[in-house]
């Protein structure tokens, strides 16, 4: 049986890729902060995890892994003005250096053949009003993902997902009414917002041996946004 760890898998992108993963009848070992899992699913446990913490405490995992995803994120736009200095670092943190402690903490515990999976944002390639802060947090995640790919290769596997605008908690201020959500929806080109699904089946995509000769690569999973002009 294989096994992933899933940070941040209660809600959202997370909860939809854990579901996706248990169903495959694989176990996943998942993680919660502040969102607490609703209910038990068969082939998923959940422990406490702040990637905050200076010294993450990953003792609850008994076996080595064949892939790790790593999902906390925010969503905080703000005009660049109004946007303190350690705001950016607080988002640094939470975005690239939790992902960077987890790796470094389990770089043992992987399998040769081991996937990598994080986030990124298709505000990185576009560029839009106001996303100073998540726009600069994921550029230097897409940097990290190749030159950790460069680097793990052949061993392990890394890449990234650049999603546009998906249906979760964390957009909740976005999409917090029927019009918000068909207003969102109508600035792509296949004219909806993203849902979990949409992400969490790229990402066990990446974790499967189906895509094992991708690596290095960011994906777009953004209803045509990147790319396309409507």
């Amino acid at each position: 049986m294989k096994n992933y760890l899933v940070i941040g898998g209660s809600s959202g992108i997370g909860l939809a890729t854990v579901k996706l993963l248990a169903e495959k009848g694989v176990k996943v070992y998942a993680t919660y902060n502040s969102a607490v899992p609703a209910s038990n699913i068969e082939n998923a446990e959940f422990h406490h995890l702040n990637v905050l913490e200076e010294n993450l405490n990953l003792d609850f995992i008994k076996d080595n892994l064949d892939g790790i995803v790593y999902c906390p994120g925010a969503i905080n736009l703000k005009p660049f003005r109004a946007t303190k200095p350690d705001k950016f670092i607080d988002d640094y943190n939470l975005q690239v250096l939790g992902y960077i402690k987890v790796l470094q903490a389990l770089l043992t515990k992987l399998n040769t053949g081991a996937s990598i999976v994080s986030y990124s944002t298709v505000a990185v390639q576009m560029g839009f009003n106001y996303h100073s802060l998540v726009a600069a947090s994921k550029g230097a995640m897409e940097g990290l993902v190749k030159s950790l790919a460069a680097e793990f290769a052949p061993k392990f596997r890394v890449n990234a997902i650049a999603p546009s605008l998906v249906n979760t908690p964390l957009a909740g201020n976005l999409l917090n009414s029927e019009e918000k959500i068909k207003m969102n929806g109508d600035r792509h080109p296949l004219k909806r917002v993203g849902t979990p699904e949409d992400i969490a089946n790229m990402t066990t995509f990446l974790l499967s041996d189906d895509s094992s000769w991708i690596t290095g690569q960011v994906i777009h999973i953004d209803g045509g946004k990147s790319t396309i002009t409507n």
